[in-house]
């Protein structure tokens, strides 16, 4: 593999970690995303999932490629499809990223991008992380502000895994071809409830944080009330039914399989952004 590495959304959570780590391995990184903007030290490129004339300049040059749905996206099929159509013209390697737990049922969309990928006959890894230790200073920060998380979750755990452990394990997996056909479920290194990850940060911030529970209704309106089209605040509400069903709280060792090492908890997280939390 001496091509370069084409990142989509390497603008992202992921995306700029991703970028980082393997510009720290010595790789040849081109940064996808809609505006083309550079990333860190790699060359930035425009594409539109939307629009496939604009691949062919971004796949040029590049024998692998590191592939997701944009954030707020609803439409993952036909986002991904066409990419994976391209990127298997090309036998450029694909490393997919899309969530634990997609293979349960082939009727979810990201389980038919992945079986499309499977039998797209070119070189891939499938990482399927848990929900991100990092939405609490995104997503959930307006609640944070206020000292609460409020979201569906009732009692159900969450191994949530920090971002920079998903970008080097995705990283790993983009630098050498032993995991190679093989999908992987990443998550932290232990399952907590809402209420004992707001403990958490309450104790690393210094500031009274506390989770409330809310059902779907409620956690729409919030979400709309921020800004957030309906449609997509109704699909991540959905997201919480396998937290209450207790589907989230598996902790695998995969993060270590792929970095050699363990993946970063939930303390060290907060510990880490303390700033961007409090």
């Amino acid at each position: 593999m001496s091509g370069q590495i084409l990142v989509f959304a390497a603008n992202g959570n992921v995306g700029q970690p991703l970028v980082a780590a393997l510009l720290a391995k010595g790789e040849q990184v081109k940064a996808a995303s809609r505006t083309g903007t550079a990333v860190g030290g790699a060359l930035g490129v425009a594409v539109d999932m939307d629009n496939p004339s604009t691949f062919a300049t971004a796949f040029e040059g590049a024998d692998r490629v590191f592939l997701l749905a944009p954030t707020g996206s609803l439409d993952i099929t036909d986002r991904l499809l066409p990419v994976i159509e391209a990127a298997a013209a090309r036998k450029a390697k694909v490393v997919l990223m899309t969530a634990l737990g997609v293979d349960a049922d082939e009727a979810i969309p990201y389980r038919q991008v992945e079986l499309a990928l499977e039998r797209s006959g070119t070189p891939f890894v499938i990482v399927r992380p848990n929900w991100f230790a990092d939405n609490f200073h995104t997503f959930w920060k307006p609640g944070i502000d206020h000292g609460v998380i409020a979201v569906p979750a009732g009692d159900g755990k969450t191994s949530f895994i920090d971002t920079r452990d998903i970008a080097e394990s995705a990283a790993a997996a983009l630098t050498t071809d032993r995991f190679d056909g093989r999908a992987f479920n990443l998550t932290g290194p232990e399952a907590l409830s809402y209420g004992e990850a707001a403990a958490v940060l309450s104790r690393v911030t210094g500031k009274a944080i506390a989770y409330t529970p809310v059902d779907d209704d409620g956690f729409v309106g919030i979400l709309t009330g921020a800004g957030v089209p309906e449609a997509y605040a109704r699909f991540l509400a959905t997201l919480f039914h396998p937290v209450r069903e207790g589907w989230t709280a598996r902790v695998t060792g995969d993060v270590e399989t792929l970095t050699g090492h363990a993946p970063r908890s939930l303390a060290t997280y907060a510990q880490d952004n303390a700033a961007r939390l409090a």
